[in-house]
């Protein structure tokens, strides 16, 4: 009886060991830039130079697979066309040219797939952000952008011994206009390339 719990123990202890070394959890931090732009009619083309900053966990799932979520704030400028206020006839002039800074508190979940080897992933999945900026752009009055957007997430995270360096590219699904009173503007959708470096613990 004793050497059959003494081995029940022991396969118990060799599985949970196994559970655990597949199911490796690590976490870090990361920043980096932020290249962004706001597609839209109104809004000048091209991106523009931002940054980023946050956390995140890895949870290695399977061989070659696992899950990684982070909390990321994310700053993105753009800037209005000088004929803005005649496209949404706002009737301000000041709104002609205006900078913008759109910050966002985002919630990538992300799938990891190696590519061949452990160091390289591929990442994929979507991205869930919060606006946390002042949305006040039209003069003084009106909140011209929606308080949430939902992107998808498409990049490369090479996993060194303890620096990680990562590149992806984010769109937006949504359209984050919220100009009830103006029809026919178009959609305005974010783009971002994030450039990162990070530290894993």
């Amino acid at each position: 009886m004793k050497k059959f719990l003494l081995a029940v123990v022991l396969l118990t202890a060799t599985a949970v060991s196994s559970v655990n070394a597949q199911s490796l959890l690590r976490w870090g931090v990361k920043g980096g830039a932020n290249l962004g732009k706001l597609d839209g009619t109104g809004y000048q083309d091209g991106f523009n130079l931002g940054y980023h900053l946050g956390g995140f966990v890895q949870l290695n799932l399977v061989k070659g697979f696992g899950v990684q979520g982070e909390l990321i704030f994310s700053s993105t400028k753009t800037k209005t066309t000088d004929d803005f206020s005649e496209i949404y006839n706002t009737g301000n002039l000041e709104d002609n040219g205006k900078k913008i800074s759109l910050n966002y508190l985002s919630i990538p979940l992300l799938a990891n797939i190696d590519l061949g080897t452990k160091r390289l992933k591929l990442q994929l999945g979507p991205q869930f952000g919060a606006l946390v900026s002042d949305k006040k752009v039209f003069g003084a009055a009106q909140n011209a952008f929606k308080g949430g957007e939902i992107s998808g997430v498409a990049g490369l995270w090479l996993q060194l011994p303890i620096v990680n360096v990562s590149a992806r590219y984010i769109i937006g699904f949504n359209d984050v206009e919220n100009i009830s009173s103006v029809t026919n503007t178009g959609n305005w959708k974010n783009q971002s390339i994030q450039l990162g470096v990070g530290v894993t613990l």
